[in-house]
């Protein structure tokens, strides 16, 4: 693939991943995705030949590629650094975007049907499920204790993001902060 040709698929990729976290499945159509990127219309096809389902998994591959690179770094952190940072990258995407993006990932769910879009962002949440459950065994938490916290983790982070973008406020995810910064505490 030409540099600009992986430029071009790159940036196409880069928009489906923002379109994903502030307009949902829906609003990430390829026209969409198009305007947003100035790339070509007939470049759609050439590097997603499956079309929009393949430009999704890709840009939800990006995120969650992105999600475990930076949980990787906190590699030998307490549970409680590892649940601050996870937070912290979550509380930053909110405030900096006044609150209209959120976890491309979780609207993918949302609004796919049964397949591999579904299959795709349940790969995404399993990977960092396991990612935060292997950090925060290495930070001294017993398995089954570090299992149940990642997915509880997820699942309220994810849930107070929401919370957040419809209230347009940071209190409603601070609350869930505070709690989830408590309990990984007592993991250690």
């Amino acid at each position: 693939m030409s540099p600009t040709a992986k430029d071009t698929r790159e940036r196409m990729v880069e928009g489906a991943v923002r379109l994903l976290a502030t307009k949902g499945l829906q609003g990430a159509s390829l026209g969409e995705v198009l305007e947003a990127t100035g790339a070509p219309r007939g470049s759609i096809y050439h590097h997603f030949p499956g079309g929009k389902d393949e430009l999704v998994a890709a840009a939800m591959q990006v995120v969650g590629d992105r999600t475990l690179t930076d949980l990787r770094a906190l590699s030998g952190a307490t549970p409680e650094t590892v649940t601050a940072a996870f937070l912290d990258k979550w509380r930053t995407l909110l405030l900096g975007t006044d609150f209209r993006a959120g976890c491309g990932v979780l609207a993918v769910t949302v609004a796919a049907e049964q397949g591999p879009l579904l299959d795709a962002a349940r790969a995404v949440f399993r990977e960092w499920r396991a990612a935060l459950a292997e950090l925060f065994v290495a930070g001294g938490a017993e398995r089954p204790a570090a299992e149940s916290f990642s997915t509880i983790l997820l699942a309220a982070t994810e849930g107070a993001v929401v919370l957040s973008r419809a209230d347009r406020g940071i209190e409603a995810f601070e609350t869930v902060a505070a709690q989830l910064t408590q309990q990984a505490r007592t993991l250690g």
